[in-house]
């Protein structure tokens, strides 16, 4: 375990180090939310039945979740940068833990995606959003979009793992763009068809979605939905940690083989 920490400590360290010494990519992974932020609330806010603040009242929480979802394109990019220019290929020669890599790169970017939540936040609540929730509930919330951001980084870096070239992981990526679209991050799912409600429902984003609206107090939970809507804070937990139980251990794996 000491191996574990002292090794993670000098990974997450490097990646630390690598933000700072991308700041052209950095600044682009922290802004991008905020003009999908500034886009979404003035544009599509007008065209929509929900009245411009309503609607930023409701837009906020979810593209809070779809940039911790985020975490999936990065973590995916990054491993397979790290992996196809052999980097990885160095580390598995040093005497070193081998869940150290993956886990060192999973919490450099934790601590880059907390430190980018911040700007969102205060951005959403000058353009009208408010926490109505408890202050505990709003610490909630937060922990829970940190969790989720977690959770998208390990499946990240076992499918960058995993891809045959940068290339590839970069297409892939890019391809997880539509997740966010296929959940209530955006719009409610009530008027949605039947069958693609109940795909939106079941995709992850809309129980941490809703999940962090309820604990906000931004939004109730929708009638007659999926359980993992209906019960959000449950759902939300128990997609975030089967993720990491399952993705895990299996970067770790492939970390060994590759």
């Amino acid at each position: 375990m000491s191996a574990l920490v002292h090794d993670g400590t000098a990974i997450l360290g490097r990646h630390l180090q690598r933000v700072r010494h991308a700041p052209a990519m950095t600044l682009m992974t922290q802004t991008m939310p905020i003009v999908f932020l500034l886009f979404f609330g003035y544009v599509f806010g007008s065209a929509l039945a929900m009245p411009g603040a309503e609607y930023r009242a409701f837009l906020v929480p979810g593209l809070l979740v779809a940039t911790a979802a985020g975490g999936l394109m990065t973590g995916m990019f990054q491993a397979a940068q790290d992996s196809h220019r052999g980097v990885m290929d160095r580390f598995r020669t040093m005497p070193m833990s081998r869940a150290a890599v993956p886990l060192g790169q999973s919490l450099a970017d934790l601590a880059t995606s907390a430190v980018g939540m911040v700007p969102m936040i205060l951005i959403g609540l000058a353009m009208g959003w408010r926490i109505e929730g408890t202050a505990l509930d709003a610490l909630a919330a937060v922990g829970l979009l940190l969790l989720f951001r977690f959770a998208m980084t390990w499946a990240g870096i076992l499918l960058g793992l995993a891809s045959r070239s940068e290339e590839a992981a970069g297409q892939l990526g890019s391809a997880t763009f539509m997740l966010p679209l296929l959940s209530n991050a955006y719009i409610p799912t009530d008027g949605m068809p039947g069958w693609l409600r109940t795909v939106a429902e079941w995709n992850p984003i809309s129980a941490v979605t809703t999940a962090v609206r309820e604990l906000f107090g931004n939004a109730a939970v929708p009638a007659d939905a999926a359980w993992p809507v209906a019960h959000p804070v449950a759902g939300a937990l128990l997609w975030s940690l089967a993720l990491i139980a399952l993705c895990a251990p299996l970067a770790v794996r492939r970390y060994a083989r590759v």
